[in-house]
């Protein structure tokens, strides 16, 4: 069993950059992907980016590439989604998610940290 604990949702203007981390307790990871994911009010939930704990295969949407990038620290467990020049239209509730590997959905899921990007 999986517990995810996101931090450093904010405030920033547009243009700005913001960091992400989930801290991830489990038995051991290795077999598990690790999301972000984020709820912006009336619209669809939305995959941002996603890593394998246990190799180097990543995923980031197309909505954000070259402006988010994801990355993990194994040593802290630690799931990190760094943001820039972020856009007023990522003002949402982000979500720190887990999955087995070879599973569609996620089925592990931290308690969200807003960010708001302000115009």
């Amino acid at each position: 069993q999986v517990q995810l604990v996101e931090s450093g949702g904010g405030l920033v203007q547009a243009g700005g950059s913001l960091r992400l981390s989930c801290r991830a307790s489990a038995r051991t990871l290795d077999y598990y992907v690790i999301g972000w994911l984020r709820q912006a009010p009336g619209k669809e939930r939305e995959t941002v980016a996603a890593v394998t704990w246990s190799g180097p295969s990543t995923y980031v949407s197309d909505s954000v590439k070259g402006r988010f990038t994801i990355s993990k620290d194994n040593a802290q467990n630690t799931v990190y989604l760094q943001m820039y020049s972020l856009k007023p239209e990522a003002t949402a509730v982000y979500y720190c998610a887990a999955k087995a590997r070879g599973s569609t959905d996620y089925s592990t899921w931290g308690q969200g940290t807003q960010v708001t990007v302000s115009s």
